[in-house]
This record gives structure tokens, C-alpha cells and sequence, in this order.
């Protein structure tokens, strides 16, 4: 059954490739590229009703889940356990992780999930080398680190390989509402200039999804590759960043080198081994993840050396959600002190916006 929608597929990526792309032809490339999304998507649920096990089954722990992404043997294994306090194996030949390898980064009070992923193939968004499997779990990873070695520029192949799974790196959903109706056909409206598509391609695209009577309302520059992954179903979108690893066994003049030739990537310039840029990428990872520390303080003590981690834009009512629902509900207001109080000791609701650093007392009944 897969390898009739692989042959499909195949056969509509020639037809885009040979097919010259101006505006007469727009429409036709747009639905098109629907007809691959929905091919996957279909050869992704077959996949998924034969998947075997097999050491990929992780638990989340800790304040969020960050996956090590690369190709085999660019050092994830020797970067987790300089990280962590996981002892991964590691040896210098391909594929000797052979199931995902979890442990903690203990990092500003936060406690950070970090998984050393068996080594990417290419093919592997085709199902190469377990290579689904692993995709499967980089899809629920809170961010994903794309190691790299000095010795091979793959990272562009790695993200390849992520794209074609449906991971979009460092990219919101597009800014669309679809509201479907009864009748009136397919009625698009769009609140900024579409330089990269037509309403026409965007009706096409939305009936090869099936969208009849909807009204659509765009709110963003798109292209018809955003649209196809807004209608999608498996488009996953994840924080990412690049690391090089492997900076030791070459010269300053060539670690510079290779730093310009990936200046687009912007990588972190790394030795595991050496432990050379190991605390700059714990702060990376810190910041990426967009973490704030709240204090609490209870009535009569001094406030908790240990912080609460929260994502930033979190709110008094997040606090109470993560002690424990009793705080939900018997909730009456909150003391605030630091960086989001007005003044010292400040009441507030449980909408109030926390920022790093404040410290929390919460009254309930």
C-alpha cells in the first residue's frame, strides 16, 4: 500500500519539477502540492497501524524535553553525558545509539530533558533507518538541537529531512481563519498585499482539502507551501538552533572558516569532548526555551530558594494549576513582589502576567 502512494507521490513531484512556474500555471502547482501533503499524510496513518516498538517510547520529565538531532556519529552521545547525568555510549562508528537515550540538565533551577536521538540517515523522513520512529519522537520535543560535526556541512540535510516529516523550525501557523458555512462557495479576503499567491490558487488549494462553502480570512504574507501546512494535519512547529561539534580537532583559521560558511545557520561552535562552549549552550538551550523563575513565598516564611519554572507570559492562575488544583479553586487573590508588581506586595487576579523573578504568595479560602 505505501509503496503505491510513495510511486504517487513520486510521480506528482516530476510533474512539479518539469511543470515551469509563472502565474498560469500557479493554480495547478498549488493543488499539486496539496495532493503530496494529503498522500503523506495518508501513507503516515498506514505507517503508523504497523509501527513496531522499540526504545522509543519516552516519558517526558522535567521542566521541558530538548531533542539532540543529527546525522550518526557527530558526538550526541558524548554532548549528552557532558550535559547530563546519562551515561549514552559512545564509540567512533556510525549507529552505535541504537534507541533514545534520556537525561537531566540541571540548569538555573530548571530541570531540562535532554534526549540523545539514534543518527538520522538520509531517506529518513521515507521511513530509512528507523528513521520514522525517530522523527516521531523530535515531534514532541519542546526544541530541537541540530548537532553537526566540523567535518560535514549536514545540517542543511538534517533539516531537510525534518521538512519533508512536516517539522517546521523556528516558524509559527500562518495567520489564518476558515469558517465554514452552508453555502456560498469558497470567499477569501486577506488584510495584507499576497505578493507569492492568488485567490484563485488559495480556492484551489482549499478544494483539493476538500473546503467547499467557507469564508477565509488571511491575515499574513503566504506562499502556497504555508497554506498546504496550515490545511495539514501533521505539521509540527519547533524551536530549533545549530550546533558544530568536533571544533578541537581543527585549527582556530578553520573553525572560523567553516563559522562564515555557515554564517546563514548561525551555529554554536562547539568540543564536547574538550567541554569547549558546554556552558554556553546550557544557557542557550535555557534561553530558547523561554523559561522565567518565579518565587513562592507562604504566609509567615521566607520565600523558597528553590524557583518555579514557567514559560514566559505565564499568569498567577499557571502557579496555582501547578500546585495543585485546590489553588484553582479555593483561589481568592495573590501577593506579588518584583519585576511584574507595581508596588511591593501588589494584590492581583489570576490573570496577572508574571515576570522573572517575582515572587508569589497565594491566599485561597
Amino acid at each position: 500500500m505505501t509503496e503505491d502512494i510513495d510511486e504517487q507521490i513520486k510521480k506528482i513531484e516530476e510533474e512539479i519539477r518539469t511543470t515551469p512556474y509563472n502565474k498560469s500555471t500557479e493554480q495547478h502547482i498549488g493543488r499539486l502540492k496539496a495532493k503530496i501533503a494529503k498522500l503523506k499524510e495518508k501513507r503516515e496513518k498506514i505507517g503508523e497501524s504497523t509501527a513496531e516498538g522499540g526504545g522509543y517510547d519516552i516519558r517526558k520529565e522535567g521542566d521541558a524535553t530538548v531533542g539532540l538531532v543529527g546525522l550518526p556519529s557527530v558526538g550526541k552521545s558524548t554532548l549528552l553525558n557532558k550535559l547530563t547525568n546519562a551515561e549514552s555510549e559512545v564509540a567512533g562508528y556510525h549507529f552505535t545509539t541504537l534507541k533514545v537515550i534520556p537525561g537531566i540538565m540541571e540548569y538555573k533551577g530548571a530541570k531540562i530533558q535532554l534526549l540523545d536521538l539514534p543518527g538520522l540517515v538520509e531517506g529518513a523522513s521515507e521511513g530509512k533507518g528507523r528513521g520514522k520512529e525517530i522523527l516521531s519522537v523530535i515531534r514532541n520535543v519542546d526544541l530541537a538541537v541540530l548537532v553537526g560535526d566540523v567535518y560535514r556541512h549536514d545540517l542543511p540535510k538534517v533539516i531537510d529531512e525534518l521538512r519533508r516529516h512536516g517539522i517546521r523550525l523556528n516558524r509559527s501557523p500562518p495567520e489564518i481563519r476558515i469558517d465554514e458555512k452552508d453555502s456560498g462557495g469558497i470567499r477569501v479576503n486577506s488584510t495584507v498585499e499576497q505578493p507569492d499567491i492568488t485567490k484563485a490558487t488559495i480556492k484551489e488549494i482549499l478544494m483539493e482539502f476538500g473546503f467547499m462553502n467557507v469564508d477565509v480570512v488571511v491575515r499574513e504574507e503566504i506562499t502556497p507551501e504555508d497554506l498546504v501546512d496550515f490545511l495539514s494535519k501533521n505539521r509540527v512547529y519547533l524551536k530549533s538552533f545549530p550546533v558544530i561539534n568536533k571544533i578541537d580537532l581543527f585549527s582556530e583559521e578553520q573553525v572560523e572558516k567553516i563559522r562564515k560558511e555557515q554564517a546563514d545557520l548561525n551555529p554554536l561552535m562547539i568540543s564536547a569532548e574538550n567541554h569547549d562552549g558546554i556552558e554556553k549552550l546550557k544557557k542557550r538551550i535555557f534561553e530558547e526555551l523561554d523559561f522565567i523563575r518565579i518565587f513562592l513565598k507562604p504566609q509567615g516564611v521566607k520565600a523558597d530558594d528553590e524557583p518555579m519554572i514557567l514559560n514566559r507570559g505565564a499568569t498567577v492562575k499557571d502557579v496555582c494549576e501547578r500546585l495543585h488544583s485546590d489553588f484553582v479553586e479555593g483561589f481568592r487573590y495573590a501577593r506579588i513582589w518584583g519585576p511584574s508588581s507595581k508596588f511591593p506586595k501588589q494584590r492581583v487576579g489570576m490573570d496577572h502576567v508574571l515576570k522573572e523573578n517575582d515572587t508569589v504568595r497565594i491566599i485561597t479560602r
